[in-house]
């Protein structure tokens, strides 16, 4: 389970506000992706917290709003399918993730990411950790944050563009979901640089 080590080995280093950032989405074939930054304060109590993709949607909903009544600060960001088209998702998630940081109410002055690289742009000094969402609350927090966030912004999407399923499937590549992309053609929400082997293979 996460705890609060990597929080305040920051803190011994000098380091007052500490986010922890994580996104969702990388992976759909449509929809943006999102990145949420967070700020929990030590005396935090969020019983049950854990990587979002370790928990059911349930539990995320119920975590969500008490993430937000506990933090410090926090912010949610989005980089939009046409960014992803253009920039490639791993840019285009740096780019949410940095959009997150900037919108922060306090300013963070450390940043602590899960994955293995620290995004290009990231205005701020910063530790990657590779399985972070498992490791740390901030980063926990964020991942419940980001997850939620863009699992909400899909059904809107499935009433814009109906008929593919994304209320259901939030956009992953389910068979239903390539089953529809081949009988209706891509729509507007799509990432185009996703679908070559769907479409051409």
């Amino acid at each position: 389970m996460p705890d609060y080590l990597y929080e305040q080995a920051a803190r011994l280093e000098g380091y007052a506000l500490v986010c922890g950032i994580d996104e969702a989405g990388r992976g759909p074939l449509a929809g943006p992706v999102c990145a949420a930054a967070v700020i929990l304060p030590e005396s935090c109590r969020l019983p049950g917290l854990d990587d979002s993709k370790k928990l059911t949607e349930k539990k995320r909903e119920a975590l969500f709003p008490v993430i937000l009544e506990q933090a410090t600060a926090y912010s949610v960001a989005f980089a939009t399918v046409e960014e992803i088209d253009a920039l490639n998702i791993l840019n285009a998630t740096f780019l949410a993730m940095c959009r997150a940081v900037k919108g922060l109410q306090v300013p963070a002055d450390f940043a602590l990411v899960d994955g293995n690289q620290i995004p290009r742009g990231l205005c701020l000094p910063a530790r990657s950790i590779v399985g972070g969402d498992g490791k740390s609350l901030s980063i926990a927090a964020a991942s419940v944050l980001a997850k939620v966030s863009r699992d909400r912004l899909m059904p809107e999407v499935d009433r814009q563009y109906p008929g593919y399923g994304f209320a259901k499937h939030k956009g992953y590549g389910t068979k239903d979901h390539i089953a529809a992309i081949r009988e209706l053609g891509p729509c507007p929400a799509h990432r185009r640089s996703f679908l070559r082997k769907i479409l051409h293979g």
